[in-house]
């Protein structure tokens, strides 16, 4: 035990000092590149590891060339951006952990051109005073769903809750019990009401809720009566619901205003697609719900909001509450919702240039003919006879809380290394620049063109002969 403590005690002796590391040519490069402050902090943190490690009893290369290398490598980690482009393979179209819609070319130029210089974001043109940053997508939300008003704050979760707040605060909400739903991150509706200040009254079963258990309910304290477009979960069988509509009718006999969350931000009929039918905002609003809310980075294709639409005096009601500064959106947001908008004055248009809706819209036939190109593609890229490409048919999925169920048919591209699990093969891609995400099915790499950008093939072939040869040993 003795000689083992001193051996330990001899590698820690042997571990550099930071001026001796600042004295090694690299480590001065990286000082020149990267500044002294973060290459002489990197150092300490990378000492101070080893020396933890080798307390421990860890057998760990303590050679001056080595510690080099694991100071530069921590500077690096520190000056790359975690938040990067990705190659979604996956075949979900709005992938919530990939970032969900992916923003129209025009909706990119709009940003980029905002990012790079001043803007009128909060500026009246025509006087030179304070203006509202609103006026860049109100009048255009307002005419392509038919609401009197409208307002964006940064998320869906956040117009629920500032919607109820300005509402309801005090008082009671009606909801039935099947639409008690979690929206993602362990957020759940009884939670954003409970926040709200608002008391929650839950109506009906979790199958079954029928338009004499919504009467019932109301009281001298009732509010606000709330609806929850059960987005991204499916009751079937033995089901009963009452219809927008008929919430309405009810909720204007006692001057209630009814709240339709509807979430997915719908604004073209999805049946035109051949997809099941997702309640729009305009049919909503025509129903006659008060104030609907819904995300702007699901099926409307822009960036994370939260929309609020519906009568003027409660949408500014809703604009007055504190909470909305508090959850208000910034100028990219703005530039990139609006850019989308307008896209929609011309729906053909929305559809083409959208690449949430031309996902969508892709046919079985032309995925196909995708998927056989990139299949001699990566034969071509990988003449090795331990690797396997085969296609079969498959289904994408809708994801980010939309069409929930919706699957759609596709050609997969599936991939098969000899002597090498899917597993590995699969992380091996994500390390790869940029990173490819895939799902594994069947012991197999599976990639989905549906969700491949146009131009991406190529550099998805790279990625899967780089992942490739890494996991050989190559």
């Amino acid at each position: 035990m003795r000689g083992y403590t001193e051996d330990r005690q001899s590698v820690l002796r042997q571990l550099p000092a930071v001026s001796r590391l600042l004295q090694e040519e690299q480590v001065q490069q990286a000082v020149a590149l990267h500044g002294r402050e973060l290459v002489v902090e990197c150092a300490r943190e990378v000492l101070e590891q080893l020396r933890e490690q080798l307390r421990r009893g860890e057998v760990v290369p303590a050679d001056l060339p080595t510690v080099v290398q694991r100071v530069l490598q921590r500077v690096q980690r520190w000056r790359t951006p975690s938040l990067r482009r990705v190659l979604n393979a996956t075949g979900v179209v709005l992938h919530t952990g990939l970032g969900r819609a992916v923003l129209a070319e025009a909706a990119q130029r709009a940003v980029a051109e905002i990012a790079a210089g001043h803007s009128m974001l909060e500026i009246d043109r025509e006087t030179g005073e304070r203006g509202d940053r609103m006026e860049h997508v109100r009048d255009l939300l307002c005419r392509l769903t038919g609401a009197e008003d409208a307002t964006v704050v940064n998320n869906n979760a956040g117009a629920v809750l500032l919607a109820v707040t300005a509402l309801a605060r005090g008082k009671e909400v009606i909801i039935s019990r099947g639409q008690l739903v979690e929206i993602g991150g362990a957020f759940r509706m009884p939670d954003i009401i409970a926040q709200s200040g608002a008391r929650l009254v839950e109506v009906g079963t979790t199958n079954r809720t029928r338009l004499s258990d919504y009467e019932r309910a109301i009281t001298s304290e009732t509010a606000l009566i709330l609806r929850c477009h059960p987005s991204n979960f499916r009751i079937v069988g033995f089901t009963e619901e009452v219809s927008p509509a008929e919430l309405a009718a009810l909720a204007h006999r006692y001057q209630l205003p009814v709240l339709d969350d509807v979430g997915s931000g719908c604004l073209v009929n999805t049946e035109l697609f051949g997809l099941e039918h997702e309640p729009t905002l305009q049919e909503s609003l025509q129903s006659g719900c008060d104030v609907v809310t819904c995300s702007g980075d699901k099926l409307l294709g822009a960036s994370q909001a939260g929309i609020i639409l519906g009568r003027k005096e409660l949408v500014q009601n809703i604009r007055r509450h504190p909470l909305h500064r508090a959850l208000r959106v910034d100028k990219l947001t703005l530039a990139a919702l609006e850019a989308t908008l307008r896209l929609y004055l011309h729906p053909e248009e929305a559809i083409r240039e959208i690449p949430t809706l031309r996902a969508l819209t892709t046919s079985a036939a032309a995925l196909r003919r995708r998927a056989q190109q990139l299949k001699r593609r990566l034969q071509r890229a990988l003449p090795d006879d331990r690797v396997t490409v085969r296609l079969r048919e498959g289904v994408s999925e809708v994801g980010g809380g939309s069409l929930p169920g919706q699957q759609l048919p596709t050609t997969l591209v599936c991939l098969r290394v000899d002597g090498l699990g899917a597993t590995e093969l699969a992380h091996a891609l994500r390390w790869q620049e940029p990173a490819v995400f895939a799902r594994i099915e069947q012991d197999e790499v599976v990639l989905d063109p549906r969700t491949l950008l146009p131009g991406e093939e190529e550099l998805l072939v790279q990625a899967v002969r780089g992942a490739v040869q890494s996991v050989s040993g190559r």
